[in-house]
């Protein structure tokens, strides 16, 4: 198998019942599917879940699979139904337009510290992960339409051609909800800013 392979063709590979080009998709999007998973749901005992159901999912309908957009964009549709099915069966979360998740501790970013692999000193690491904390609580902040359309754009790198199909709305609409979720952030983050100053 070539490496070099766009995902639309290991795609239709695998409907095909080719495994190794299953293998193949997994390991580029397990991670970004992940991630997506991660910021849209509310519940983290939730994202284990619909993460292998998409999968699975995945599996069971690659017979019926037409390459008529982006392999990723088909693969998050997924996931994203599946967040839309467990949200519709708890309607307790979807008053609170897919509320915060139930710990919110900024625990997706406490190994950036690690990651980073600088010379760092303790307080330097202390503050990277306090940052981080608070940038991960400002997102969860967002409403979710503008909360999915950023992840989808900043941390899986979707154009908004890509997320205006997965969303079904227009480009426009998706640049509109990138706009508020940016100011959004700026308003927050300069809150805790201006806090941490007067402390």
């Amino acid at each position: 198998m070539d490496k070099n392979w766009s995902d639309e063709m290991l795609m239709e590979r695998y409907r095909d019942d080719d495994l190794a080009s299953f293998k193949e998709l997994y390991q580029r999007h397990s991670r970004g599917s992940y991630q997506f998973i991660f910021w849209l749901s509310p519940r983290k005992d939730w994202v284990d879940e619909i993460a292998q159901d998409t999968w699975a999912r995945l599996h069971g309908a690659r017979k019926r699979y037409q390459a008529q957009s982006a392999f990723r964009t088909y693969l998050y549709q997924i996931a994203r139904n599946r967040l839309i099915d467990l949200l519709r069966q708890h309607q307790d979360l979807l008053a609170s337009d897919m509320g915060k998740a139930d710990d919110d501790d900024g625990s997706a970013f406490e190994h950036l510290a690690d990651l980073a692999q600088n010379e760092s000193s303790p307080e330097d690491d202390l503050e990277e992960k306090q940052r981080a904390a608070e940038l991960h609580a400002a997102i969860r902040s967002l409403p979710g339409e503008q909360r999915e359309a950023l992840v989808l754009q900043q941390f899986n790198g979707m154009s908004l051609e890509e997320i205006a199909m997965m969303t079904v709305v227009s480009a426009e609409t998706v640049k509109s909800r990138l706009r508020y979720a940016m100011r959004k952030l700026r308003q927050q983050i300069r809150g805790v800013t201006a806090q941490e100053a007067e402390a």
